[in-house]
């Protein structure tokens, strides 16, 4: 006697790979670059899990234009439509490790970035680059209901 087989929904990665300037003006870019690639996957704007993943890719990519750039590299934004979430991927080419997530101080120009990553995404990591040098800071937010998102992306 066999089992009856489970239907199986099928797995649907879509991705978006971007290299951008290690300036300003690039890290402004993937932001909007980010939002226009989640609409077209059907995650509009405005929605929590859109603006999650605007603020995710606005700290990551200040961080890799602020504290990864090395003159004349660029940084590149990956996002990725896996199972069940969205990813973001931002990687640069300084090897040095991010600092610690710590609360600044309430007068501090900085030091938030990481700490709003960490409170808006479900996970959250830093890989070393490959190929070396640098490194790849990831984070994934969840998308509910991702499988009507999935079958609307053609």
């Amino acid at each position: 006697m066999t089992a009856a087989a489970t239907p199986q929904h099928p797995v649907t990665v879509r991705m978006f790979t971007q290299r951008l300037s290690a300036t300003p003006r690039g890290a402004r870019l993937a932001r909007h670059l980010a939002l226009n690639q989640l609409h077209d996957w059907g995650i509009p704007h405005g929605a929590p899990t859109a603006e999650k993943v605007e603020v995710i890719v606005a700290e990551l990519a200040a961080n890799a234009v602020t504290h990864g750039r090395v003159p004349g590299r660029d940084f590149e934004l990956r996002l990725s439509l896996v199972t069940g979430s969205v990813r973001v991927e931002v990687t640069d080419t300084r090897a040095e490790p991010l600092p610690a997530v710590r609360p600044s101080g309430p007068l501090a120009d900085g030091g938030r970035g990481l700490l709003l990553v960490e409170a808006l995404a479900d996970r959250w990591e830093v890989l070393d680059r490959e190929p070396p040098p640098g490194k790849t800071v990831r984070a994934e937010v969840d998308l509910p209901g991702w499988l009507g998102v999935v079958g609307r992306v053609g």
